[in-house]
């Protein structure tokens, strides 16, 4: 109550209304299935992401290198994708899943070995690592994994229908 009165109160001294601004910001994005399929495709990989972070803070370590873990664990996985481009069976998303799932443990261990056996803090070494995991993901899709019809834009080809999942709302 008192963070959603500090927010209208902020939003008025600005000169606008606070509850076209509620409206806008926590409404329409439950109220509107396009919008809540967004907000879901944005909070489920945060989701996952803490439920991880919460049995590392029980153990009373700190690793605050999740992000790069989720993308070296979206790499892998994109990397199946790519790996079967043009193909079709139901294989290829669960491969996609273990691969992106092995692809995160496996950097995620990357800083508690260095802990356990150099005595080097886990909290500058995952979070040294988020670095790494976006510069080798800025390296794959602009090099070698560059759509050669993406107008020189740094993505990559369109995964098969195989490697999607499916809208959860019609026209999503």
């Amino acid at each position: 109550a008192v963070a959603l009165a500090t927010g209208g109160l902020i939003v008025a001294l600005l000169g606008k209304s606070p509850v076209v601004a509620f409206k806008v910001y926590l409404r329409d994005p439950l109220t509107d299935p396009w919008a809540l399929q967004e907000v879901l495709l944005t909070a489920t990989p945060l989701s996952l992401i803490a439920i991880g972070l919460v049995f590392c803070f029980r153990a009373n370590r700190w690793n605050i290198g999740a992000e790069g873990q989720m993308l070296v664990g979206a790499i892998c996985g994109g990397g199946v994708a790519l790996l079967f481009l043009g193909q079709s069976g139901f294989h290829i998303l669960p491969l996609m899943l273990l691969a992106g799932m092995g692809g995160g443990l496996s950097y995620a261990a990357i800083p508690a070995w260095l802990r356990v056996r150099y005595g080097i803090s886990e909290i500058l070494t995952s979070l040294m690592l988020v670095y790494v995991a976006e510069l080798l993901l800025d390296y794959l899709v602009r090099g070698p994994w560059r759509d050669p019809k993406g107008f020189n834009f740094p993505q990559t080809p369109s995964f098969s229908e195989s490697a999607l999942l499916s809208p959860f709302f019609e026209g999503g």
